[in-house]
Parts: structure tokens; C-alpha cells; sequence
């Protein structure tokens, strides 16, 4: 393995990554008075065993099967603090719907990571924003010499649950991620990306085919150069037990700078194609390499270039091969995508996009729990994220002459020029009216991915940031640009993730589920059910526990028939 390999493995934490919002999207004031949410990210007790909730309500007796939940939950060890919120060890939530009624349990990954860091009561294992120091009891000659050693990769996989060939993973952005029992929360194998394929890692929102193919990226770094690799994990076949058993890589893409490669929390993908967004977050592969050395964490390795194009690739599912087209649009900072399809020639491309990604190591923990105007100042610092819409034509005439809009559908703003070098420089479309700034823009999008995932749609679903976490629930219609919204003053609810309802016909035809918390209360969470349609609440589950503010899940339905969110 070369040293870039070695060390580029040990870079926790990258899926984590907040969400910089854009600086042209400002408020129109300044927010003042922000709620105080420490408690919201503080270390709490994980709930084993099953605890009955308390519906208000009705919940459809159609929902049934588990809301999975993850993110972190423990922010010590010992004496010793995390410095920054993605840090914290993976704590899995499980809401179980059946009949109506609810229950819950949490568990703690018992990843090598959580293990190790418990065994020696101190943080022993490096994490995004966090450095792991000597070992106290060793002498200062073995601590000096152990500033050398090649860091260890964290397990921690605390960012999303993903399925491959059925079984269900917790899943970071290092080489490793754990299957888990959905059932359970139990903690199973771990599983290495670098054993399989030469890879050094994947994203932890793969997509997924109808036939239940999956797609993922990861980076690989040689002597010859940095490469993002857009992986094809085949369906799950007889004699087929391991997870990512055929596993191969699809195209390559050398990165524009080899020694700082752009870094991506996700991808999108249509019907034929993959498209990878190369932005100007750049990865210091020195800087990151020689972390340990230089007493820094792996989060002063990342860099925001605005002064850098974003550019588009475009990769044939069928055949591996790269568009000759060059795609690119001025400085922008994704995390998300929404959505992509093909129409009339051309891939329509939904993104959650900022003009600023210079805020991307800032959630440090000691931050978020600020109070009164020192917390509004870190929130009033920061940009909002907000829905665009790029238009990427899939084939470009020779002679069509420099200065020309190629974008010819009727129903899209959003522009993709010719320049006089060949290149396409391809300008958005906003998603959204004006009155979604008063909600400090959206992230965390998801859609009815099961039924319009790779087609064309009309709704997404978010969540509001009106705060440094997601203070409302919101609903796009693109057509018309109109929000519905979900909002009660002092409630922090996670992720919306869309249930179709089994005997549906039109597209937001099912349910919403998301987790909400509230600081003001000990023991506060419940599971909140709206109806997607009309965005009304249809029923909520309290259960008593504290729940600290996640990531990613999923919903595992009982049924056959497959309802997993991206």
C-alpha cells in the first residue's frame, strides 16, 4: 500500500461533513435569539431493550417495519472531549412500527474504534476533528516516536445506513463499515472496501437500481495520481454471501490537482448515467498525511479554492466510459444531491448547493453549545444551502457556434453555454421561491426514491436551518416553487425519509417519518408521521428518552416490496 493510500484511510469523519450554506442566500436580517441546544448534542445512555411509545394520533396500520436512525451519540471518553460534533461514536436508533403502535431501542456501534477508546477510558483512535494523543503512560522518547506511526482508520461508522445484496451497513467514508442486525441494533462484521476493490473508501449514499445493483465512489491514490472511482457492486446472486463480492470498479477519473483531490459526501445518478461534481473543497494529502507529525486533525487538511470551476463528469452506466464533454460551473459547495433524470437529450441535475464551502470544519462542538449571542453569531457567520437545478446536454454539435445556450427544455430555466473552448459552463435553475430563505434554506433532501429515483418528479422533501440544526420539515413542489412546511418553535426534527403507501398512485402518496428532540425537555423525542400529501401530522409516538441530533437513516419496510432511501 503506497503512503497515500495509508494515510488518505485515515480520514475520518469526511462524511460528516456539514453542509456549508451559500453566502448570496442570506436572510434578509440576522437571526437573534437562537434556542440553546447543548443538550442536543451531548452524550446520552443507549436504550437496548425495547420501550413502548405513546401514540397521540393514528399512525397508518399500512406503516410497518423500522425507522433506522444514525448518528452520534458519545463525545468522551475519560478526561477526553471530541473536539467536533462529527466525532462522536455511532449510536443507532431504531423506531419499530407495527399495528399503529411503536417502540424503541438505540444501541452503540461496537465498532474497533468505540472498543478501543473504551478499553483505555481516553480517545485512542483519531477522528475527523479530533486528534488521538500519545499514550500517556509511554515514555517521551515512545511518545515522540509515535507521532510517526501511520494513523489508524476509524470504524466509526456513524453517518447513514446503507443495504448491499440485502443486509444492512452502518457506513462512514474510511475503508471500513459494519454490518449491523436491523432487528437488533447488533453489531456485526466489519468490512473492508480495500479488500474487495483497490479503493480506499466509499461515500455512504450509494444508489441503487431497480434490480438492486448498487453504485458508490470512492478515491485511490497511487504514483500515478489521484482517482475518483465510480464503483458497481452487482445484485445480490447464488453463492454470492459477501457483501460487496463482485465488486468492480466502472470509470476513473483522474483528479484536475493529484496532490489535493476534490472531496464529495455524494453523487448522483439517472437511468444510463453517473454524474460525479468535482467541486473546490480540496483534500491536502500532505497536510492530512503528516497530521500526526504536525499535532493537527485531519479536518485542517480540507481546503475551500473558490477561486476553482466546478466540473461535472459524466459517466455511461453501460459502458464505463466518460463523456468527452466537459462540464463546469463556477464555485460551488454540494453535499446532497436530490435527483437526476434524463429528458429530450439532456440530464436534469437537483442539487442542494452553497457558494460557500469555507465553513466546512467549523461545527466544533465547544460552537454548538454556545448560548444567547455567541451562538447566533456562529450561525449569522455561516451561508445557507438552497435547491439548484443544472442542465447537462449529453450531446454537443461541433459547429454550434460559442455563446449559445444548448438548454432547449421548455420547462427550465437553468442554462448550459458554449464556450469558446468547447466547454459547457452550465448555470442553475433555483428550486424554490423566496419565502424558503425565511427558512434558512434546505438540506437533508430525500424523495419517493423507491418509485422516482432517476425520473422525472415533482416533490422533494427537507429539512429547514433556521438554526445550526434542522428547526422544520419542509416540502418543495418544484412545479409551482411552493413550500408546505412542518415547524414547532423550540423541536429539532431529523431527516424527512418518504413512505410510499403500498396502493398509491400519485407520486406524494404515503407517509413522512422523521425523529424530533427538543432541548427543553428532558426525555422529549418522539417519532413525528405526516402525511406527505398535505403535510399534516397524522400522529406522533413519544418515547422517553434523550436523543441527540443525527444524520442519515432509513426505512426497512416488513413488506417484500423495498422502500430504502438513498
Amino acid at each position: 500500500m503506497s503512503l497515500f493510500s495509508a494515510a488518505l484511510q485515515s480520514v475520518p469523519g469526511l462524511g460528516r461533513l456539514w453542509p456549508a450554506p451559500r453566502q448570496e442566500a442570506r436572510c434578509s436580517s440576522s437571526v437573534r435569539g437562537l434556542e440553546y441546544i447543548a443538550p442536543l448534542v451531548r452524550t446520552v445512555e443507549e436504550t437496548p431493550e425495547p420501550v413502548g411509545a405513546r401514540v397521540q394520533g393514528q399512525i397508518p396500520a399500512w406503516v410497518r417495519g423500522s425507522f433506522l436512525r444514525n448518528g452520534p451519540g458519545k463525545f468522551e471518553f475519560g478526561n477526553h472531549e471530541y473536539n467536533h460534533w462529527f466525532d462522536g461514536m455511532a449510536l443507532m436508533h431504531q423506531f419499530k412500527i407495527e399495528g399503529g403502535t411503536v417502540t424503541y431501542r438505540s444501541r452503540f456501534l461496537r465498532s474497533d474504534s468505540y472498543c478501543a477508546n473504551s478499553e483505555h477510558n481516553r480517545i485512542v483512535v483519531s477522528e475527523f476533528g479530533t486528534l488521538a494523543m500519545p499514550d500517556p503512560c509511554k515514555s517521551l522518547f515512545q511518545r515522540f516516536l509515535s507521532r510517526f506511526e501511520m494513523p489508524v482508520p476509524t470504524d466509526n461508522a456513524s453517518v447513514n445506513f446503507v443495504r448491499y445484496k440485502g443486509d444492512y451497513y452502518v457506513t462512514t467514508e474510511t475503508n471500513f463499515m459494519r454490518r449491523v442486525d436491523p432487528e437488533s441494533l447488533e453489531t456485526k462484521e466489519k468490512v473492508d472496501w480495500s479488500q474487495f476493490i483497490a479503493v480506499n473508501g466509499a461515500t455512504a449514499h450509494p444508489h441503487y437500481d431497480p434490480d438492486g445493483t448498487a453504485y458508490n465512489m470512492g478515491n485511490s491514490y497511487s504514483k500515478q495520481g489521484s482517482f475518483y472511482n465510480i464503483i458497481q457492486v452487482p445484485a445480490l446472486k447464488g453463492g454470492q454471501d459477501e457483501a460487496l463480492e463482485g465488486a468492480r470498479v466502472l470509470c476513473s477519473i483522474p483528479a484536475a490537482d493529484k496532490a489535493r483531490p476534490s472531496y464529495y459526501h455524494s453523487f448522483a445518478m439517472s437511468e444510463n448515467y453517473v454524474v460525479f461534481i468535482e467541486q473546490p473543497i480540496r483534500l491536502d494529502l500532505l497536510a492530512i498525511m503528516t497530521s500526526r507529525v504536525r499535532g493537527r486533525a485531519l479536518s485542517k487538511g480540507i481546503l475551500w479554492e473558490p477561486g476553482r470551476d466546478t466540473v461535472f463528469h459524466v459517466c455511461n452506466k453501460r459502458t464505463g466510459e466518460l463523456s468527452a464533454v466537459r462540464y463546469q460551473a463556477k464555485a460551488l459547495s454540494m453535499f446532497h444531491q436530490i435527483n437526476a433524470y434524463e429528458q429530450d437529450g439532456f440530464i436534469v441535475l437537483d442539487l442542494c448547493v452553497s457558494d460557500d464551502g469555507g465553513t466546512i470544519g467549523d461545527f466544533l462542538i465547544q460552537h454548538m453549545r454556545k448560548s444567547g449571542e455567541a451562538l447566533d453569531e456562529v450561525y449569522n457567520a455561516v451561508s445557507r444551502p438552497l435547491p439548484r437545478r443544472f442542465v447537462l446536454p449529453l450531446a454537443v454539435a461541433a459547429d454550434a457556434p460559442a455563446g449559445q445556450d444548448l438548454n432547449t427544455l421548455p420547462d427550465s430555466r437553468a442554462m448550459a453555454m458554449k464556450l469558446s473552448n468547447g466547454k459547457i459552463f452550465c448555470t442553475p435553475e433555483d428550486l424554490h421561491g423566496t419565502d424558503l430563505l425565511d427558512y434558512g434554506g434546505l438540506e437533508f433532501p430525500q424523495i419517493n426514491y423507491a418509485r422516482y429515483n432517476t425520473r422525472k418528479y415533482r416533490y422533494f422533501y427537507g429539512c429547514g436551518f433556521r438554526h445550526l440544526l434542522g428547526d422544520s420539515l419542509l416540502k418543495v413542489d418544484i412545479q409551482t416553487k411552493h413550500l408546505k412546511v412542518w415547524r414547532e418553535p423550540g423541536f429539532f426534527p431529523s431527516e424527512p425519509v418518504f413512505v410510499p403507501a403500498p396502493d398509491g398512485t400519485e407520486e406524494d402518496d404515503g407517509v413522512v417519518l422523521s425523529a424530533v428532540i427538543t432541548p427543553r425537555q428532558e426525555k422529549g423525542t418522539f417519532l413525528l408521521v405526516l402525511d406527505a400529501r398535505t403535510f399534516t401530522e397524522l400522529g406522533r409516538a413519544e418515547v422517553p428518552v434523550d436523543m441527540p441530533y443525527g444524520f442519515h437513516g432509513v426505512f426497512n419496510a416488513s413488506e417484500a416490496t423495498p422502500t430504502d432511501q438513498h
